[in-house]
């Protein structure tokens, strides 16, 4: 069974083919560290580790790497706006490199947190200026550039920045007037004159002290530790129309390369139900230590994402996380109480076979996540599929899902709880549902919570 993807480049569903037999070479545009990352940012992240993970299902070796972007990201993501890093260090006096530090470290935890798997490389920018100088040279020398104001420009009317298509209307907005561009979309490959004078983080080049333009980063990292042929770029929609089209054409131009990446993938927004899209740059945002503080653990989030596919806005609300929560404990609960009665080897029969086969295809039909979600959910309740086959399946899904089913462990119950468990089973059997509810209510009160089996329940932590 083929593993089908949908291509932004050719904006069709494609069957995945790697450029080597078997292995796959993934890029993924990382944060600009200049601030915590939201929850809009990490769902972004969160369809790359699904990603990666159902190419692993369907026995793929991969190497993956991320980008941070330390340096020269300005507010408007096309040349103009103000710096966000140098933004972030005034506001909190300190350095820039500090900036940087702290909220790289903080990302990295959030990821720990999220179970999302790490790349095989985080490339900083800062620790790859050399790449980025030599790339800007190479475009230079096939002419694919000009100087003005002392700045280097990419020119688009050599080379087109419209692969992934044009701007929209919102788009066109945030691109400014640059009395210097030759055309409307060319690009800054490298700043040595702006407005950002008091810039900490400069460096030599041929064409004077500065610093790199925000798009020359990735290409130059990715064409560095992946070669000049990729097989999958990842990102989020909203770096489709400018920095996407941007990488495309300095990355094609520079390497004589067409199509330098095969597939492109692009997460669709979160939408705050009360808000709209959520943005770091206007400061009001949900981050993963505000679901904490609310109560929430970073896996109900990543059970949330679950339920809407990659390339449809995600609707965020209390409620819905609420709703998540309370399915990633059932089914953690079910999975260990699964797992505390069954004995024997764990495989797949006929039956089981049958939704494997249907997670599956789920699965390859371009990350069709949710599908493979209420899947998982029948297979729990079908009455005519063994337990030691339900854990097996389970297991396998969970490659997908991404929950470390297999290390989870039950919570400590003290004795006296599970002693007014074994009472109120007893009263509940007997449909004595007053001294039932009492008794569920003296649990809670406790800090237990307990769910109805049929003929059993499950108890574990508030």
């Amino acid at each position: 069974m083929s593993l089908k993807l949908y291509n932004s480049l050719t904006k069709n569903k494609e069957i995945f083919k790697p450029i080597i037999r078997g292995k796959v070479k993934i890029y993924s545009c990382g944060p600009t560290v200049y601030n915590y990352i939201h929850i809009g940012n990490h769902r972004t992240f969160l369809m790359s580790d699904f990603l990666k993970r159902a190419l692993k299902f369907n026995k793929f070796k991969i190497k993956h790497i991320m980008n941070i972007t330390d340096i020269g990201h300005l507010s408007s993501d096309a040349d103009t706006g103000e710096d966000k890093m140098v933004k972030a260090a005034m506001k909190e006096k300190k350095s820039v490199w500090d900036i940087a530090r702290f909220y790289n470290n903080a990302f990295k935890n959030d990821l720990k947190d999220l179970n999302i798997e790490t790349p095989d490389k985080f490339t900083l920018a800062t620790e790859h200026m050399r790449a980025q100088i030599n790339m800007i040279k190479k475009l230079e020398k096939r002419d694919y550039t000009y100087s003005a104001d002392s700045n280097i420009y990419f020119d688009t009317s050599k080379y087109s920045n419209k692969k992934l298509g044009g701007l929209n209307t919102k788009s066109k907005a945030r691109v400014k007037k640059d009395p210097n561009k030759k055309n409307q979309n060319d690009f800054i490959l490298w700043f040595t004159k702006s407005k950002f004078q008091d810039q900490e983080m400069k460096w030599n080049s041929p064409w004077g002290y500065g610093y790199p333009g925000w798009h020359i980063e990735c290409s130059a990292m990715a064409n560095k530790f992946l070669g000049d042929h990729i097989d999958i770029h990842t990102g989020g929609e909203d770096l489709k129309h400018i920095h996407h089209n941007n990488e495309i054409a300095q990355s094609e131009a520079a390497l004589d390369r067409k199509p330098w990446v095969n597939y492109w993938l692009h997460g669709a927004f979160l939408i705050n139900k009360n808000k709209g899209k959520m943005a770091r740059s206007s400061g009001d945002f949900i981050t993963l230590s505000k679901l904490k503080d609310d109560g929430f653990e970073p896996l109900d989030f990543r059970y949330l994402s679950l339920g809407t596919h990659y390339r449809k806005q995600m609707i965020f609300s209390v409620a819905a996380m609420t709703s998540a929560k309370n399915a990633r404990k059932k089914l953690f609960a079910t999975y260990l109480e699964l797992r505390s009665k069954t004995r024997g080897s764990l495989k797949a029969s006929k039956n089981g076979g049958k939704y494997y086969t249907q997670f599956e295809t789920a699965i390859n039909d371009d990350l069709n996540i949710p599908t493979a979600l209420a899947i998982t959910w029948k297979v729990i309740n079908d009455k005519k599929i063994p337990d030691n086959e339900k854990i097996y399946l389970l297991l396998r899904f969970d490659e997908i899902f991404g929950f470390n089913l297999k290390n989870l462990k039950p919570d400590k119950i003290p004795f006296s709880i599970k002693q007014l468990a074994e009472k109120r089973l007893k009263a509940r059997l007997k449909k004595d549902f007053r001294t039932a509810d009492k008794i569920r209510k003296l649990i809670k009160a406790k800090g237990f919570e307990l769910d109805d089996t049929i003929k059993s329940y499950i108890l574990r932590k508030k």
